[in-house]
């Protein structure tokens, strides 16, 4: 087998290229497929050659698995190419009518069929890494702290509150209290769409950690519904603060800020000791 693969290197390569394409990379790039797959051959007879090491071979399927996870590829379209390989020889060994020959073909399909497998494994595990950073980035993006007033910081919080959300949550607050110097923060909930024990809970540790940073929180947005199904949960907020909307919050960060608060001419404006 391995001199058939040799000695017929280029047809089968030619062959397994255009089967690849109409298989597993029917809108992958020609010349990248190409390039690829020419790699791969090479590194397979390097591997035949030794005996069936194929450390460096598995190597570059492994750049190919996630080479495909980047660029929209589906597993099946992945493990399709590696597959594809065996047509390819099967068409020589059959116009070569020698039993040798389709002898060492079965042998060789089993290792393809090994190759294949592990492309798509690792395929899956790349495909995994690329959505765990995706999910992070969201996390990030939909986890913003802003600055209201000078001292004074709020985080508006939008869908699902669970832990892995509410560690961003914390980190990303307890970051802006170091940057800033902040001494209040509104942890803003309008956006939740439910309030259980466990979201509660999660709440409550995100403003003991501001308490320990120096930082008194407001929780703003307990719109009548949520407020009944905490009282009819038990849920117990203790001594912090909690507001009706953001508008709230902030007032009451200001006062505390020592900023007074007044109507003039219908207009409700904001008149700081320190601050005009």
């Amino acid at each position: 087998m391995e001199a058939l693969l040799r000695e017929q290197g280029e047809p089968i390569l030619k062959r397994w290229i255009d089967l690849a394409a109409d298989t597993g990379g029917g809108h992958a790039d020609r010349a990248l497929l190409t390039g690829r797959l020419r790699e791969i051959y090479q590194a397979l007879h390097l591997s035949l050659e030794k005996g069936g090491d194929a450390s460096d071979l598995r190597g570059l399927l492994g750049e190919l698995s996630r080479g495909q996870a980047r660029e929209g590829f589906t597993p099946s379209d992945t493990a399709s190419v590696v597959f594809s390989l065996k047509e390819a020889v099967y068409e020589v060994v059959e116009a070569d009518e020698d039993f040798d020959s389709l002898r060492g073909y079965i042998w060789f399909s089993k290792f393809i069929d090994d190759l294949g497998l592990y492309t798509f494994e690792t395929y899956v595990t790349a495909r995994e890494k690329i959505i765990s950073g995706q999910a992070e980035q969201l996390l990030e993006l939909s986890t913003p702290v802003v600055k209201l007033w000078d001292g004074i910081l709020a985080v508006p919080l939008v869908g699902t509150l669970d832990s892995a959300r509410t560690q961003v949550v914390m980190e990303k607050l307890l970051e802006g209290l170091v940057e800033t110097g902040a001494e209040h923060a509104v942890i803003d909930i309008t956006g939740v769409p439910a309030v259980d024990t466990e979201v509660a809970q999660h709440l409550l540790k995100t403003v003991m950690a501001a308490r320990l940073m120096g930082a008194e929180c407001v929780i703003s947005g307990i719109r009548p519904q949520i407020a009944q199904t905490i009282v009819a949960l038990g849920i117990e907020f203790g001594d912090i603060v909690t507001k009706s909307s953001l508008a709230d919050a902030l007032a009451h960060a200001l006062r505390r800020s020592g900023v007074q608060i007044s109507r003039g001419a219908g207009k409700r404006v904001v008149v700081g000791t320190e601050r005009v």
